[in-house]
C-alpha cells in the first residue's frame, strides 16, 4: 500500500501541471531570403554600422523569442546582413542594445559555451539536406564558436575540449579556418564572420540553396530569439525548420592543408626503484585535402594527442562498464558520420578502442586516413588506422566503412557501417566484425522512426551474436514522446565499440511535456514527465527496471527545481563486489526521492545539485552531485565539482568521493591558460592536468601539457610527472 500511495504521490505532481498552457506551432513556413553577391571582400572589423558596403545590403530584422515572451519579437533591435565571393561566406550582424553596459560576456576560449551571455549564432545546411550542418557563434568579444552537427543534433558526441562529455550529435571539436571580429559601442555590439568556403563542405553548381537560421542571445532577460521560429522545445540544430538561402552560385574551391607538428617530452616516473627519468622527441603530420567540395581525405603519421586534456575520474558503484567519452580531435571531426547503434549503450564503433587500452595505457598509432564527406545526398565514411606493436599487444588494423544516404526534404536515410579490427601477424584467426544496417524514417517534421540492425563475427563465437533497436520518436511543441525496443544478443562481440551491459532485451518509453504557465504566479515554465526502461535476459528474468516520475519547476530567471520519484529493481544471479563490499544474489525492489536544483546560469556564481536519497541493493544510498561555476570578467572561470556516494550495504558501508577543480584564464581568445585537478578517495590518488595554449588557427599552434599523477600521501613514492610541449603549424597549400 505505502508503494501504491508514493507513486500516486508522484503521478499526481506530474499530472497537476498538465491544467496550464502553453504557445503551440500549428503550421510551419520557413522563411526565405536571397543572399547579395559581393563585388569585393569588406574589411573585417567589426565595423558594421559605418560600412558602406553592408549600407548597400537588405538587412534581416524581423526574429523571434522563443524564451521569454515566445512568439514576440526580439527584444532588441537586431540587423543581419548575408553576402559572399567566390572565396568567402560573410555574415554582419548589428546587435543594438538599449542598455550596452550590462552587456554579459562570460568566457573568452575557444568554443566555451555561449548559452549564458550575450552571444549571436548562425547555422547553414549547405547541402539543404534537412539533417546536417556547420554551427558558428560568438560574443561581444570576438570568441570563435563552431561546430557540425549531424542528425539534427540527435547522437552521440558532444565533445568539448575543456569540458567533454558524450550528449547529442553536436561536435565542437570540429574546428575551421574563419574569422570573426567584434566591436563595442553606445548602440551595443556588432560583429563580422569571415567564412572560407573550402573550410567547409557543399555542392558546386548555380542557383543553389542552403538551409540558414540566426540566433540572438540576450543575457539580462534569459531571452533566446531565432529568424525562423522554432516550436517549444527545439534548438537551432533543427535544421529542417530552418529558413532557406537561395540565389548562390558555388565554385570548387581547392584546399589542401599541411599540418606538422613537433614534441618534446620529459617524463619522471617514480612508481619504479630507482626512479625513471626519460626524455623524447618526435615528430608528425596530418595532411587534409578536399577531393570534392563536398568530400575531404584527411591522412596523419605518427598522431600524438599530448595536448589533450585527461579522463575525468569516475568511480564504479554499478555492475556495468563506466564511459570515457573521445576527446582527441582527429577521431572527433566528422564522428558524427561514423555513429551507429543507441547512444552511450550500444555504439557499434568507438574511437577509443584505437589507441588506448583497456585501462587507459596509450598504444602509440604509426599513422591511417579518412575519407569523410558527402556526394550528392549520400554521406561517405572511410577510416583505416594502424596501431603499434607494444608488449604483449599485437600490431593491429582497424577499418571503418560507413555509407548513409538522406533522402530530400523527408528527413529519412538509410544506411550501413562495417566495423573491423585484425590482429596483423594473425589476420585469419584473430579478427573482429560488425555489420550493420540502420535507418531514419521522417514522418513529418514533428516524428520519425529510427532504428538499426547489426551482427558480429568473432572466432568461437556462433550464436546469438546480433544486436537490434527500433525507435519511434515525436518532438513538437513542447511534447516528446517515445518509444522502443533493443536487444543485445549474449554473442554480440562489438570490439571497436562500447557495450554499457551484454545480453539483454530493454523495452523504453517517455512521455515529457514542456509547459509555459502564461505568467501564472512566479513560475515560468513546468516540464513534467515519466520515463521507463527495463533489461531482461533471455531467460526473460528481469535484470533492472527504473521507472522515473519527475517535474521541473523553471523561473524566469533560469532557476530550476527538479522534483522526482523512482522505482528501481535489481536482479543479481551472480554476487558481485562493488569497491570490496560483496552484493549477495537475491532481487532488491527500491524507491529513491530525486532532487535536483539550479540557479541562474547567467550570473557570475551559479550552482547545481542532484541529491539522490533512497534504498539500493538491499540497503541506502545518499548520492550528491555539486557543481559550482565561477567566473571573473570575461577572462577568468572557475568550476569546482564533488560527486560524493555514501552506500550503506548488508556486508559494509561504502563511501565515494570523487572532487575535481578546473581553472581557465583566457589572456585572449586564442592564448588560455586551464588546470583539472581530480581526487578520489577509493584509489587514494590525486592527479594535475594543466595545459597551456597559444592557438593559431584551427586548433594549432604552441602547447605546453604538464600531468601530474601522485597519492594524496605526500610521502608516498609514487610520483609520475610528464612534461610535454608540442607546436602545430597550418600550411595553406593552396
Amino acid at each position: 500500500m505505502k508503494k501504491i500511495i508514493t507513486f500516486i504521490f508522484a503521478l499526481y505532481s506530474v499530472v497537476m501541471p498538465l491544467m496550464a498552457q502553453t504557445p503551440t506551432t500549428s503550421g510551419f513556413a520557413p522563411p526565405q531570403w536571397t543572399i547579395s553577391p559581393l563585388e569585393k571582400d569588406p574589411i573585417i572589423d567589426g565595423k558594421v554600422i559605418d560600412d558602406p558596403l553592408w549600407k548597400n545590403i537588405k538587412a534581416i530584422t524581423q526574429l523571434q523569442q522563443v524564451t521569454p515572451d515566445y512568439g514576440q519579437p526580439v527584444s532588441e533591435a537586431t540587423s543581419i546582413r548575408v553576402g559572399y565571393t567566390a572565396k568567402m561566406f560573410y555574415v554582419a550582424v548589428v546587435c543594438y542594445d538599449r542598455n550596452p553596459d550590462q552587456i554579459v560576456v562570460s568566457d573568452s576560449r575557444r568554443d566555451a559555451d555561449l548559452n549564458d551571455e550575450d552571444s549571436f549564432l548562425f547555422i547553414i545546411d549547405t547541402y539543404n539536406d534537412q539533417q546536417n550542418g556547420f554551427l558558428f557563434g560568438t560574443n561581444a568579444d570576438a570568441m570563435q564558436y563552431d561546430a557540425q552537427i549531424d542528425n539534427e543534433g540527435v547522437g552521440n558526441f558532444n565533445a568539448n575540449r575543456q569540458q567533454g562529455g558524450v550528449v547529442g550529435g553536436t561536435n565542437i571539436n570540429w574546428d575551421a579556418s574563419w574569422e570573426v571580429r567584434t566591436h563595442r559601442g553606445t548602440y551595443g555590439w556588432s560583429a563580422e564572420f569571415a567564412i572560407p568556403l573550402k573550410s567547409i563542405r557543399f555542392l558546386a553548381g548555380k542557383d543553389k540553396i542552403w538551409g540558414i537560421n540566426f540566433q540572438r542571445n540576450i543575457a539580462k532577460r534569459s531571452e533566446v530569439a531565432y529568424w525562423s521560429t522554432l516550436p517549444l522545445g527545439l534548438d537551432m540544430k533543427r535544421v529542417s525548420l530552418a529558413g532557406k538561402l537561395n540565389g548562390l552560385d558555388l565554385k570548387n574551391p581547392k584546399n589542401l592543408k599541411l599540418f606538422p607538428y613537433a614534441i618534446g617530452q620529459y617524463i619522471r616516473d617514480a612508481s619504479t626503484s630507482p626512479t625513471q627519468s626519460t626524455t623524447r622527441g618526435d615528430v608528425g603530420m596530418d595532411v587534409k585535402y578536399s577531393l570534392t567540395p563536398g568530400l575531404t581525405l584527411d591522412l596523419t603519421y605518427n598522431t600524438d594527442f599530448a595536448q589533450v586534456e585527461v579522463d575525468e575520474q569516475q568511480i564504479n558503484l554499478d555492475r556495468f562498464n563506466l564511459f570515457f567519452p573521445e576527446k582527441r580531435a582527429f577521431f572527433l571531426e566528422n564522428a558524427g558520420q561514423f555513429s551507429v547503434g543507441s547512444p552511450g549503450e550500444v555504439d557499434l564503433f568507438f574511437s577509443r578502442r584505437i589507441g588506448i587500452g583497456d585501462e587507459g595505457n596509450l598504444v602509440p598509432i604509426l599513422g591511417g586516413g579518412r575519407v569523410s564527406g558527402k556526394v550528392g545526398q549520400t554521406n561517405i565514411g572511410l577510416l583505416n588506422m594502424i596501431t603499434e606493436a607494444t608488449g604483449n599487444r599485437a600490431q593491429n588494423g582497424f577499418s571503418v566503412a560507413r555509407v548513409n544516404h538522406d533522402f530530400s526534404n523527408s528527413r529519412s536515410s538509410l544506411g550501413a557501417i562495417f566495423v573491423g579490427k585484425t590482429n596483423r601477424d594473425h589476420p585469419t584467426d584473430d579478427y573482429n566484425r560488425v555489420v550493420a544496417l540502420d535507418g531514419k524514417w521522417g514522418l513529418g517534421k514533428k516524428a520519425d522512426i529510427t532504428g538499426f540492425f547489426a551482427k558480429s563475427s568473432t572466432p568461437g563465437i556462433d550464436r546469438r551474436d546480433h544486436a537490434f533497436q527500433v525507435k519511434t520518436n515525436y518532438n513538437w511543441d513542447g511534447w516528446r514522446l517515445s518509444a522502443g525496443y533493443t536487444e543485445v544478443g549474449e554473442g554480440f562481440n562489438p570490439e571497436v565499440g562500447f557495450l554499457l551491459r551484454t545480453a539483454f532485451r530493454k523495452p523504453e518509453f517517455l512521455i515529457f511535456k514542456q509547459w509555459r504557465t502564461q505568467k501564472l504566479g512566479p513560475i515560468f515554465e513546468v516540464r513534467p514527465h515519466i520515463s521507463y526502461r527495463s533489461y531482461f535476459d533471455f531467460s526473460d528474468r528481469l535484470i533492472s527496471s527504473f521507472l522515473h516520475v519527475d517535474n521541473h519547476w523553471v523561473w524566469p530567471s533560469g532557476f530550476e527545481i527538479h522534483t522526482g520519484i523512482n522505482f528501481t529493481t535489481e536482479s543479481v544471479f551472480t554476487p558481485f563486489t562493488i569497491t570490496g563490499v560483496t552484493i549477495p544474489q537475491g532481487r532488491y525492489d527500491h524507491q529513491e526521492f530525486q532532487f535536483v536544483l539550479q540557479t541562474n546560469p547567467n550570473k557570475g556564481i551559479n550552482f547545481y545539485n542532484r541529491s539522490i536519497v533512497g534504498g539500493y541493493y538491499g540497503g541506502q544510498r545518499l548520492q550528491l552531485s555539486n557543481r559550482m561555476n565561477m567566473r571573473i570578467g570575461d577572462r577568468f572561470n572557475a568550476y569546482l565539482g564533488i560527486n560524493y556516494n555514501h552506500l550503506q550495504l548488508e556486508n559494509g558501508d561504502i563511501s565515494a568521493l570523487v572532487g575535481s577543480t578546473r581553472l581557465s584564464y583566457s589572456f585572449t581568445p586564442q592564448v588560455f591558460l586551464q588546470s583539472l585537478v581530480q581526487y578520489n578517495n577509493v584509489t587514494n590518488i590525486t592527479s594535475v592536468n594543466a595545459r597551456f595554449g597559444w592557438l593559431k588557427t584551427a586548433n594549432t599552434g604552441l602547447f605546453v601539457v604538464l600531468n601530474l599523477v601522485k597519492d594524496v600521501d605526500w610521502n608516498d613514492p609514487l610520483n609520475n610527472q610528464t612534461v610535454s610541449v608540442k607546436y602545430t603549424h597550418q600550411f595553406d597549400v593552396l
